[in-house]
């Protein structure tokens, strides 16, 4: 078992767990508009299945919203 931090809460794994899986466990339903962050440095969305989240962790999840001013 092991504890990171995803988005600034505590979250227990069973096991090892890529950034692909956890954003599956997250129910995160647009994993194409999110960035991610471990440990303060992003994470290019080609090695999310191959980057490995460690016990002690910080993942942020970061949705960015389009739009803009309405005049």
């Amino acid at each position: 078992m092991s504890t990171i931090k995803v988005n600034g809460k505590d979250q227990t794994l069973a096991s090892e767990i890529s950034i692909s899986e956890l954003l599956v466990q997250n129910n995160v339903a647009q994993p194409d508009m999110v960035s991610i962050q471990v440990n303060g440095k992003f994470i290019n969305k080609e090695a999310y299945a191959s980057t490995i989240v460690n016990h002690g962790d910080e993942v942020d999840f970061l949705y960015f919203m389009g739009g803009g001013q309405g005049n």
